[in-house]
Order: structure tokens, then sequence, then C-alpha cells
């Protein structure tokens, strides 16, 4: 992608339309509009066993709260980029905000685990429309590195926020920060204009399919057969769809792309490694240390914050470093990270595997994200990034269900 940005995706049918009001879209607005959804994923991190107890749960159901927030970015990204492939920038940006706020005022006064599951889950559908809003505005590495980095700062500052809000009022307001991105929609709403709707008609096969095996991969975990059986036989079935509809849901030329594969593969592993660490090193740090609550949270905001800070440098400098060089990078220190925090001791070290971590996945995420769309039509971009989107969204399920199994008991 250029600097010049698309601001409307082209159907299938009509060439592709680059306007270039669309690259003067603030890229700190589109951070804003973006980022809180990582504030409010991570809000619960520190707060897990007050949730539990509150709800008279143990701390690994209370964890669902996060699985699910997870979930439904995972299948939300496909289908809002759908509904920008269709309908374009102006009704996502418009359905992901209400389904944004009517989440959050579910949640905050929800009497019930399943209905705060509930809103959780239509938050987090909205939060995933707003990223895919956001990305498909960003057009270059660099305006991505801001996007991501500003999912890791405000990702950074959740846990802590969460813990102060929950202190201070109640949990149920830590899992309202999400609602913060509609500060910036009146913003982005000015950068967008009407799009006449696509002349395809959507895929609501395709689309299914795609929504049951991230379904299924959310639930290996815990029940790793079962899942892993369900998602193999969604996959077989998705595979011959994709190719009887190759300008379906799931565009053909993406699974015969090396890049598009190898990137959505990549960003899947460092964001699995990357939420399992968070949601698991404060209760390594409380058990090998005798380091407070507060000052773990603290210590954690500061590792995070600078990672993210390190994240935006390194996808501001890929160009000059080369892909490889990056590469080579991102999955050498994607690899230290976990290892070292299973075996280290020292409190200052186990903070430092999170800076690694949240190096990697937001870093990871603007490099490779730019990459999984080059070989992409310009009319499918969106739903490229999309799709790279619910393959990185994945692993926010993925993780905390996986340190809830090791950790979190």
């Amino acid at each position: 992608m250029s600097d010049q940005l698309v601001a409307e995706p082209a159907t299938a049918s009509a060439p592709p339309r680059t306007v270039k009001a669309a690259g003067r879209v603030p890229v700190l607005w589109l951070a804003l509009l973006a980022a809180p959804i990582a504030m409010g994923a991570n809000a619960p991190v520190l707060i897990l066993p007050g949730m539990a107890d509150s709800l008279g749960v143990p701390t690994s159901t209370a964890t669902w709260l996060v699985t699910v927030f997870a979930w439904a970015m995972t299948v939300g990204s496909p289908l809002c980029a759908g509904l920008i492939r269709q309908r374009g920038l102006r009704p996502a940006l418009l359905v992901s905000a209400a389904a944004v706020a009517a989440g959050t005022a579910v949640v905050t006064t929800a009497p019930w685990l399943p209905l705060a599951l509930t809103g959780r889950a239509v938050q987090a559908v909205g939060g995933a429309g707003l990223v895919a809003v956001a990305m498909n505005l960003a057009g270059s590495t660099r305006r991505m590195g801001v996007i991501t980095a500003g999912f890791g700062v405000l990702g950074a500052s959740g846990p802590l926020l969460g813990s102060l809000l929950a202190d201070a009022v109640s949990w149920r307001l830590a899992l309202t920060l999400s609602a913060v991105s509609l500060l910036a929609t009146p913003v982005v709403w000015r950068y967008t204009r009407r799009t006449p709707p696509a002349t395809t008609t959507f895929d609501a096969t395709g689309a299914g399919l795609v929504v049951a095996l991230a379904s299924a991969l959310v639930l290996v975990p815990t029940a790793p057969l079962t899942a892993a059986l369900t998602a193999l036989a969604v996959a077989v079935p998705l595979v011959l769809h994709t190719r009887r509809h190759p300008d379906g849901f799931v565009p053909a030329v993406l699974l015969r792309s090396p890049a598009f594969i190898g990137s959505a593969l990549l960003a899947c592993a460092f964001s699995t490694s990357y939420f399992s660490l968070l949601f698991s090193l404060p209760r390594l740090i409380a058990q090998r240390t005798p380091w407070s609550t507060d000052a773990i949270g603290t210590g954690q905001l500061v590792a995070l914050l600078v990672g993210s800070a390190l994240s935006w440098l390194l996808s501001a400098a890929s160009g000059r470093l080369g892909h490889r060089t990056v590469l080579t990078v991102l999955i050498t220190l994607g690899a230290l990270a976990p290892l070292t925090a299973a075996l280290a001791t020292w409190g200052p070290l186990l903070l430092l595997t999170a800076t690694v971590a949240v190096l990697v996945s937001t870093g990871g995420n603007a490099v490779l994200s730019v990459r999984a769309a080059k070989d992409a039509p310009d009319h499918q971009r969106p739903t490229a990034i999309g799709l790279f989107v619910l393959c990185y969204q994945l692993g926010g399920a993925l993780g905390p269900a996986l340190a809830a199994l090791l950790v979190l008991k």
C-alpha cells in the first residue's frame, strides 16, 4: 500500500477508486478509533479474581468474559470487512459504533453472567468493525504502526486502569473502557463518503463457515480433540466453497498467497503468546516474587508501554531494515519471550518478557498486516485485512484460555 489511501473499497465490478481526501485522515484519530478496544480487552487482567468472587464463580470461569470478547472480535473482524466491501466505510462505521454503545450499556447493567457475556460480545463485534475501518484508512506501514502502537499503549494501560476503576467504583465500569473509541467516530465520519452498494451478493455460506471455523479454533485449549475435529470438518467445506466461489467471502487469491498465509499464521502465533503472557505474568510474578499487586500492575504498565514504543520504532524502520531482517527479529524474540517467562524467577526479567511480547505482537501486526494484503486486488483489500485481523484476534481468544488452563487455575 502507498500513503495514498483507498477511502472506500471498490466493488468487484468496478475499478478501484483512490481518493486523496482519505489520506488526510489524521492518523491519531484513527488510533483513537481503533485502540481503545485493546484497553477494554485487557481491563480484566488484574481483576479476574475479584470479578469471579462477585459473580460467585471460579477465576477460570470468569475468564470467559475475556474469551468471549476475543471470540467476538475474531468473528466480527471478517464480518465487518464484508460489510465494508458490500456497503462501504460509512455504514460499517455507523453500525460498529452503535454496537459498541449498545454492548457497553448491557455490560454496565447486566445482573447475570450470561447477559454480561452477551454485552461483551456485542461490544467486541463493534470494536472489530472500528478496527477494520481504521486499518482500511491507514494505508502505509508507518501509519499502521501508529495504530498498532496505540493498541499497545492503551492495551498496556488497560490492566492498571481496570484495577483502579474496579477499586474505586465497580469492575463493570472497567469493562466499558472500549467505549472511548466513540469519541473519534464523528471525526472519522467526516472523512468518509457514501459508496454505491456492491453489485456482488453477500456470501452468507462463506461467512458462516468462517465464523464456525473461528469458533471451533477458540475452543481448542478447553476441548482439544472435539474442537480440532470440528475445525477440520468445517475447514474442508470452506476450502471447497472458496474454490467454487473464488470472489466470495474468502477470496481464493488469498489462499494461494504465501504472503497472506505466512503473515496470518505468524500474527496468530505472536498474538497468542502475547495474550497468554499478559494474563499469566501477574500470577507468575506474585508466585515467584514478594511484589504487591500495585507493584505488579505498575511494572506491567511500564513494560508494556516501553514495548509499544519500541514496536512503533520497529514498524517505522521496517522499510529500511527489509522484511526478512524484521521477520528474523520478530521470530527470534517471539520464541524467547514465553521460554523466559517459563523459567525466570526474577521480577524485572519477567516484566522484560512482557515488553518483548508486546513489541513482537504489535510490531508484527503493523508489518505483517500490510504484507498480508499486498497480493489482494484493490476491491478485496478490506477482506484481506479483515481476515488477517481475524487471525490476530484469534490469538486474543486462545491466549487467555491457555493462561487459564496453565496458570489461572
